[in-house]
């Protein structure tokens, strides 16, 4: 269960975001990163249980630093005001379709597939749709998929026709994607329910089906 502690630490760091605050407050930032993995560990063993790709994982093989890298960014803040883990088979590193998890107060959300695949799985991805379109789009209807989705994110997505593809190719607006993801935002009334590690798991395996066409693309 994700504490309400937590999500006070994360404002407060958003309206103090300078290395002694962070330091002065470090021991509720450890009970606050304590809590997430926990959270990000309970989510493991859940998702294991429907996709056993990633039941060997650990909170640490997912769960993303919360320092910045501010050498190429105008923005200076030496951390993010969010905490985030990705889990996916070879996790946060990996390029594998998976699962993500972002919270941050007033702008949490759950996440999942493939954003911004490398050019090779990028082909493969828009190859298997235009092979197999009717599997995605079967995916991208089910109920389950529908009741949280409302498709996939427009992030990235092409206005031009991708090369190797005709304008009149009937997966044409899909096939426009550069990243394959969907997203459900969350409020922080959710994020803190006594369900919610029920409820992330529920959306989570409502994306799991496109998670298994995206990783059969790449393959």
């Amino acid at each position: 269960m994700i504490q309400s502690d937590t999500l006070t630490f994360l404002k407060n760091l958003q309206k103090n975001n300078n290395k002694d605050w962070f330091d002065a407050h470090r021991d509720t930032y450890e009970i606050a990163k304590g809590n997430f993995k926990k959270f990000v560990q309970d989510l493991i063993l859940g998702l294991s249980k429907f996709d056993p790709a990633v039941k060997h994982l650990e909170p640490k093989n997912c769960i993303f630093r919360i320092n910045r890298d501010v050498r190429f960014s105008k923005d200076k803040s030496p951390y993010k005001n969010n905490m985030g883990a990705s889990i996916s088979p070879g996790g946060k590193k990996s390029f594998s379709a998976g699962y993500y998890f972002h919270l941050q107060p007033g702008a949490s959300f759950l996440a999942g597939g493939m954003w911004q695949p490398e050019p090779v799985y990028l082909n493969a991805i828009r190859q298997e749709i235009d092979y197999n379109p009717n599997e995605f789009e079967k995916i991208l209807k089910a109920k389950p998929f529908k009741e949280y989705f409302d498709g996939l994110s427009e992030e990235d997505k092409l206005k031009a026709v991708p090369k190797g593809y005709d304008k009149t190719h009937p997966q044409i607006e899909l096939l426009k994607h550069k990243s394959f993801i969907v997203v459900h935002d969350l409020k922080d009334k959710e994020v803190l329910s006594k369900d919610f590690q029920k409820h992330c798991l529920t959306v989570f395996k409502a994306m799991h089906p496109m998670c298994l066409f995206l990783r059969k693309a790449c393959d």
